[in-house]
């Protein structure tokens, strides 16, 4: 079956503190992104890599992609005013029916494992969703109240967000709403029921300083994700 990979990658340098968009910010000798696109060449070669970029950035990308004689195959779609048309962007690019994985391209950390795992829910339920356990404790803000709440109710919401390209398609074709807070919330809304497997610890987003640190250290240190 087809794989289709959209990754989205439209972040600042706000919080990093830096003037450079983050997903091209250093990490253990090329951007941040050139991890991104690794680890989806490296489960399959074969799969289809979509880049959604700001128009304002494409040219940077391709200046980075020169000097560091980056050659993976890719396709450039255009940032949208959200994530929403942004993705809706990347979707225009696909042809034919397969999967689609659509990942944030500031998680160079993903592992094959539960690339895999996604994969295999998704052909079997028609979407996959990476999730990982609350381990901290979780309360609940109303006003100048708080009131702690049940952490195992709750669980964290990583990417490749995984789907046929049939429920994906159908899904972004509605207008958009403020509410679509990720691919899944898309999807949901179209009537589709969200089917949760086991996502990786180290598939962290990178949006701060120390997020670059924990990254490079896993790198260094060569984990074997």
């Amino acid at each position: 079956m087809k794989k289709f990979v959209i990754i989205v990658a439209g972040g600042s340098g706000q919080r990093m503190g830096t003037e450079l968009p983050k997903q091209f910010l250093d990490l253990c000798g090329k951007p941040v992104l050139m991890h991104t696109l690794q680890r989806f060449f490296d489960f399959d070669p074969q799969c289809r890599l979509i880049l959604v970029l700001p128009v304002s950035q494409q040219e940077v990308w391709q200046q980075l992609c020169l000097k560091h004689t980056f050659h993976l195959e890719h396709q450039i779609a255009s940032g949208g005013e959200t994530r929403f048309h942004s993705v809706q962007n990347g979707l225009k690019l696909i042809e034919g029916q397969g999967i689609v994985f659509i990942h944030d391209g500031v998680r160079p950390l993903v592992s094959q494992q539960t690339l895999f795992r996604c994969f295999e829910t998704a052909q079997k339920y028609g979407n996959a969703l990476p999730v990982l356990p609350v381990s901290d404790s979780l309360r609940s803000l109303d006003g100048d109240q708080n009131t702690a709440v049940d952490r195992s109710k709750y669980i964290i919401v990583q990417t490749p967000q995984t789907f046929t390209t049939q429920q994906i398609l159908q899904s972004f074709s509605q207008a958009y709403d403020p509410g679509f807070t990720d691919d899944a919330t898309v999807v949901e809304r179209a009537g589709f029921n969200i089917h949760l497997v086991e996502g990786n610890r180290e598939n962290i987003k990178i949006t701060t300083p120390s997020d670059l640190i924990i990254a490079e250290a896993l790198i260094h240190h060569r984990y074997k994700i």
